[in-house]
């Protein structure tokens, strides 16, 4: 008996003991569990032997056989090596047998969506980023990668405050739909009913009208950035011509198989092409570039507005690029009129108004952008200079645009507001077999308008989907059998001065069945903020969108 304790006690001594133990701490680790302490291989040894030694002498004294020891608990650190699979005992699952924690049920997602994060990080030389899941309405995953500040090594972490830049408008959307709601806002009639101060406009030499709703999905005709409204119409007419020069192609091509003209058809095809880009370059613009709005100098302002209404002078003054309802302009400075409309339809500061939005919906650390005021754990903001070189963004004053591009947050306070726009979305359909459910914060009638694709409109950040009301709005659709399947998300992308941002909410895919065991909100919300500027982040966002939902359903 001697000899046994001593070549069980032994083995954790031998080389092929530590480097087994270490094995073992890398194993816990994945996992997910507490760390192991440094002296666990040597006592896991001493352990067994002492085991091994009681039940020999229990033994030999007669002594009834102790029981097999049940499942170990995975929270603690293991004292003895567990019994091989065939000899655990069997426990049928129940209702009272615990889930595994997010950690682990999402391991997979979280390990390869953490890589892809990796990935863009790496790609665009981002300084940090911050990442945040929730899968039907809980938290299951929250990370920073990088450093929140470079030039003091502080990292981000999930409660980095970062710009959410463009995500404000959706933000903005929820205080224009209560106002709605209340019976205060009407989103039909001219918006000089809430702001005379805004001058009524003419277009070509007719009146016409600019009302809330045209605002809201960028329809209103009001100019971003950039002022010069030549450019603006040639970027929109070279847009327009490069998907009438797709669709002709084809039907040329196919006119040219059917007249057997072979022999000229690339010819024809490359004279096309060179005549459009000579067109491109009399105007200035270089074929298939997008206008930067980071060159445009409204961009960087520095001037302290006190209120909505004092914004407007920016661009109230302006003539309108296009007649009203009839083609899609993305305008920040429309959201600015809309915050005016905000302080007048609910007799609040619009910044009052929206704090008590954010309390409501529990968004704790969302905040208008100021510099004065110590925010905990701002991040700060990074742009690579002409000689690609890592540099601090110079200051920029948001003031001018609060409800388009002016608020700080964290993915947490994202997931938040996301989990409570789909719990509006759904809350209706689980009303007759969920009797005692909450009212959603938006009625779920008021949530089919603001994510229903709005006609004549755009959605840049995913050519599949149409703006719909401060959110972008991709439908289900499947063409073909067997084929791809495209799934209906809604989104929101924000680009400001040294950061990017998204937030994504992808709904479960419902049926009249599932609906009797489930309560919303039901699906996948991602949200990722970056504190660097020009950083496409949507489709990232829907690729970890769908890697939980398949650990999900593979789940369930």
């Amino acid at each position: 008996m001697y000899r046994l304790l001593s070549a069980v006690t032994a083995r954790a001594a031998t080389p092929g003991g530590w480097a087994w133990g270490r094995g073992r701490r890398a194993a816990h680790h994945r996992a997910g569990l507490p760390p192991l302490g440094p002296g666990w291989v040597g006592g896991l040894g001493l352990g067994l032997g002492l085991a091994l030694g009681v039940k020999l002498a229990g033994g030999l004294r007669g002594a009834a056989p102790t029981q097999s020891p049940g499942p170990s608990d995975p929270e603690a650190s293991p004292q003895a090596e567990p019994l091989p699979p065939q000899e655990q005992p069997f426990a049928p699952w129940s209702a009272q047998t615990p889930m595994l924690p997010p950690t682990r049920r999402f391991a997979r997602a979280i390990d390869s969506s953490r890589d892809l994060l990796y990935r863009i990080k790496d790609e665009v030389g981002a300084p940090g980023i911050v990442v945040g899941v929730s899968v039907d309405g809980k938290e299951v995953w929250s990370e920073g990668l990088g450093y929140a500040d470079v030039e003091n090594r502080v990292p981000c972490k999930p409660e980095t405050v970062m710009r959410i830049a463009s995500i404000s408008k959706s933000l903005t959307m929820v205080a224009l739909a209560k106002l709605w709601e209340a019976g205060k806002l009407d989103l039909d009639i001219p918006v000089q009913h809430y702001v005379p101060e805004f001058p009524e406009k003419e277009y070509e030499g007719e009146k016409v009208s600019v009302t809330t709703r045209l605002l809201i999905s960028h329809l209103s005709g009001i100019r971003h950035y950039e002022k010069d409204m030549k450019k603006v119409k040639e970027e929109k007419a070279y847009k327009a011509s490069k998907m009438m020069k797709g669709t002709m192609e084809s039907d040329q091509e196919k006119e040219f198989k059917e007249k057997g003209g072979k022999s000229n058809e690339k010819s024809d095809f490359a004279k096309a092409k060179i005549e459009q880009d000579n067109d491109a370059k009399g105007r200035n613009l270089k074929p298939g570039k997008k206008k930067n709005d980071f060159e445009q100098g409204e961009l960087y302002l520095k001037e302290k507005f006190e209120n909505s209404i004092e914004s407007l002078r920016l661009f109230k003054n302006d003539p309108l690029f296009f007649k009203p309802g009839s083609q899609f302009l993305y305008s920040t400075f429309g959201y600015t009129l809309l915050a005016a409309i905000v302080e007048r339809a609910s007799g609040y500061k619009y910044l009052d108004y929206m704090q008590k939005i954010f309390h409501d919906l529990d968004m704790l650390t969302t905040v208008q952008e100021e510099n004065e005021p110590v925010i905990y754990n701002r991040a700060r903001f990074y742009v690579y200079n002409k000689k690609r070189r890592l540099v601090n963004t110079p200051y920029v004053d948001n003031s001018y645009k609060w409800a388009g591009g002016g608020f700080l947050s964290t993915v947490g306070d994202l997931l938040k507001f996301g989990n409570a726009m789909l719990y509006g979305y759904q809350v209706g359909l689980f009303k007759n077999s969920h009797e005692n459910l909450l009212p959603g914060y938006l009625k779920p009638e008021t949530m089919v308008m603001i994510w229903t694709p709005v006609p004549n409109t755009e959605m840049s950040w995913d050519k599949e989907g149409k703006y719909a009301m401060a959110w972008g709005v991709v439908e289900k659709k499947q063409t073909y059998g067997s084929c791809r399947k495209q799934r209906h998300y809604a989104s929101h992308t924000g680009g400001a001065v040294g950061a990017s941002s998204v937030l994504l909410v992808l709904p479960e895919e419902l049926d009249a069945e599932a609906i009797n065991n489930k309560v919303p909100p039901r699906g996948i919300v991602v949200s990722i903020i970056c504190n660097m500027q020009s950083v496409g982040l949507n489709s990232t966002a829907l690729k970890i969108a769908l890697e939980f939902d398949k650990d999900r359903s593979d789940i369930s």
